[in-house]
């Protein structure tokens, strides 16, 4: 007996009563949204895409809620945000006798992407629209997600052009100490003293990459990449080693709040943080990697 699709199960593209899984990329400005899940009363990305994709929809109807790769805290911006939807798909040849229908029974992705484009918000961009490959999970076919954090020790603040998506942090920072200290936090390890724990989630990361540098007089970023982040990991992160950046902490202090698993650092404002990318294995893998990370985060 088949169990019923679900919005973490993978949906089979088919014209024969099934659903059709799409694929979108979207980016958006986090900071006027109360970040990614809907809630009610507030405006949240989520909210905002599946309004539109309610008097839009990609198919005869989208029965179910979209799917994430990865949830945004308010005032978080996505370049690279991944999410799935599953569609009803339609019936005979066109849609109100203009939108051609491909083998699936979706009409073209093309020209949807416009209409949810000319529907959302400036601050929501579809960047692009595709049918999945058999068993992909946008949050649980996921290998790598990518952020970047963006910093100004300008003494006068930040530039007014990025003000919306970079911290201003008042001291000089080395980037060099920032990069030594981090190197004790790389690899598979429990990040519980970083992470906002959830009952029944673990805390345990592969942290891949934590590469800070300079990009102008008084530009600083840092590039974090991990199989998956936990509650707050990114920002907390980031709050701990600009103390060390400015002189304020050791540079084993990051490393020994690691290991003592007691949260003992500022979080880092929201703004300055981007969701940049998210990596996904080759097709084939898709279904097995999905089935492999579920295992691994959701509580038996």
């Amino acid at each position: 007996m088949t169990a019923p699709n679900t919005p973490d199960e993978p949906a089979t593209p088919t014209t024969e009563g099934g659903l059709v899984r799409l694929r979108l990329d979207l980016s958006y400005d986090g900071t006027d949204f109360s970040g990614w899940a809907r809630q009610p009363g507030r405006r949240t990305v989520q909210g905002i895409l599946e309004e539109a994709l309610a008097k839009q929809p990609p198919g005869a109807s989208v029965p179910k809620s979209v799917v994430v790769a990865g949830r945004t805290d308010a005032g978080v911006h996505a370049a690279g945000q991944v999410v799935h939807v599953d569609a009803s798909p339609l019936a005979g040849k066109t849609r109100s006798g203009r939108l051609e229908l491909d083998e699936h029974g979706i009409p073209d992705l093309g020209r949807m992407r416009h209409r949810w484009n000319r529907y959302l918000p400036g601050d929501v961009r579809v960047l692009d629209a595709r049918v999945a490959a058999p068993g992909f999970d946008a949050r649980f076919s996921a290998v790598r997600r990518h952020y970047l954090y963006r910093v100004s020790d300008a003494p006068w603040g930040v530039d007014p052009l990025r003000r919306h998506d970079t911290l201003a942090w008042g001291r000089p920072l080395s980037v060099d100490a920032m990069n030594e200290a981090s190197a004790a936090l790389l690899g598979l390890q429990d990040f519980a003293a970083f992470c906002k724990q959830r009952e029944g989630g673990t805390t345990i990361r592969e942290l891949q990459r934590l590469v800070w540098r300079r990009t102008g007089p008084h530009a600083v970023e840092v590039e974090v990449s991990a199989d998956a982040f936990c509650h707050s990991m990114v920002r907390s992160l980031v709050g701990a080693l600009l103390l060390v950046g400015d002189g304020r902490r050791p540079l084993d202090w990051p490393g020994d709040v690691l290991e003592s698993r007691t949260r003992d650092s500022a979080v880092a404002p929201a703004h300055g943080l981007t969701l940049m990318a998210v990596d996904y294995p080759p097709d084939a893998e898709l279904a097995t990697r999905a089935d492999q990370t579920r295992a691994m985060r959701t509580p038996s």
